[in-house]
């Protein structure tokens, strides 16, 4: 079954802890390895972007969002645990950016990846993102994604397209000038 070695390699971020160092470039469909990041971010190439699987689930507050709700926007996804302290770095940022874009129709969503609900809803009590998280103590999400462009580190952030593909992704903390340049470029494609 492939599952297990996706599994194997979810555990294994789990265990060696947040990102640190990017690797350049696009993954290939089916690289569901979880390397290092530098939280650069890498746009795609319309014609060369994949669509992104559907993202569905229960939120730390117990309500239920998906990708699909936000169709035809642009929606940022954010991979986090309270456990990473490069997540709690980034935490500012993504507020800011989703702050600053709602209004332009930018949407969003963080996944809440491998942690404990308790921490997880402290760390949210903390931040105040201002947006929704899937609780995604299993990896479910994060497994979705395989066959397209991996979040392959925690953090990641993926910006989805308004046609629902995987348009930019980011590995590591994200900075805010890199963010807000990714998003605004996404956001104003024709």
């Amino acid at each position: 079954m492939r599952a297990k070695p996706i599994t194997l390699a979810l555990l294994a971020l789990l265990l060696a802890g947040c990102a640190g160092n990017q690797q350049d470039g696009q993954p290939q469909s089916g690289d569901t390895r979880f390397v290092a990041g530098d939280g650069k971010v890498t746009i795609f190439a319309q014609a060369d972007r994949k669509q992104a699987p559907e993202v569905r689930g229960t939120t730390l507050t117990d309500t239920t969002v998906s990708l699909a709700d936000h169709k035809g926007k642009v929606v940022v996804i954010n991979f986090w645990a309270s456990w990473c302290g490069p997540c709690r770095a980034e935490a500012p940022v993504l507020k800011d950016v989703a702050a600053k874009t709602k209004a332009s129709g930018v949407e969003f969503l963080g996944i809440d990846f491998k942690d404990r609900k308790a921490d997880a809803l402290a760390f949210e009590r903390t931040e105040q993102s201002g947006y929704p998280s899937i609780f995604d103590q299993p990896g479910k999400v994060a497994l979705s994604f395989q066959g397209t462009v991996p979040p392959a580190a925690i953090p990641s952030t993926l910006i989805i397209d308004a046609q629902g593909r995987i348009a930019a992704r980011a590995l590591g903390a994200v900075k805010y000038t890199d963010l807000m340049d990714a998003v605004t470029k996404v956001r104003d494609e024709r």
